[in-house]
C-alpha cells in the first residue's frame, strides 16, 4: 500500500487523535502523523509550512464539530490558503453527526473528498488510499 509523507489529524478530542494515530500507524501508510486539537492550530501549522516552503499533508482528517472554529469554518479558511499544492490534498471529514444536511453540504464542497463516521477504521484508510490519487513529493 502507498505510504504518504504526512497525514494531518484535526480533532478537539485528544483520545480520538490518539486512536486515529494508532489506526494509521497500524496500517503503515504515513511517514509522519501530525495532530492538532483545534482548527486554528491546524491552520497555523499549514501556514507555517507554506511559509517555509514545505508541502501540505497529502491527507487531512477533519472533525466537523469542534469548539471555536468548526470543520466548515476550517474548510473556508483552507480554501483561501495560497499554496501551489492546495488542490492536490485529500480532505476527509469525520463526524459523529447523523444529520443528512452535513453529508449533503460535504458533497457540494470541492475540498471535502469524503465524509465518514467516527472512529476512523483500517478499512476507511485502505479505501481512501486505493480510490484517490495523491501527489508524489521528492524527499
Amino acid at each position: 500500500m502507498k505510504q504518504l509523507d504526512t497525514i494531518l489529524l484535526i480533532d478537539d478530542d485528544p483520545a480520538i487523535n490518539f486512536l486515529h494515530k494508532l489506526v494509521i500507524k497500524k496500517e503503515g501508510v504515513a511517514k509522519e502523523i501530525v495532530a492538532h486539537q483545534s482548527a486554528e492550530a491546524a491552520l497555523d501549522y499549514l501556514k507555517e509550512n507554506a511559509k517555509l516552503g514545505y508541502h501540505y499533508p497529502e491527507l487531512i482528517f477533519l472533525d466537523l464539530n469542534m469548539p471555536g472554529m468548526d470543520g466548515w469554518e476550517f474548510i473556508e479558511e483552507y480554501e483561501k490558503l495560497d499554496n501551489t499544492f492546495e488542490q492536490s490534498k485529500i480532505v476527509v471529514m469525520l463526524s459523529t453527526s447523523t444529520d443528512p444536511k452535513d453529508r449533503k453540504k460535504a458533497d457540494f464542497t470541492t475540498v471535502v473528498n469524503q465524509f465518514l463516521n467516527k472512529p476512523l477504521r483500517s478499512e476507511d484508510i485502505q479505501y481512501i488510499l486505493e480510490n484517490n490519487t495523491f501527489p508524489t513529493y521528492s524527499t
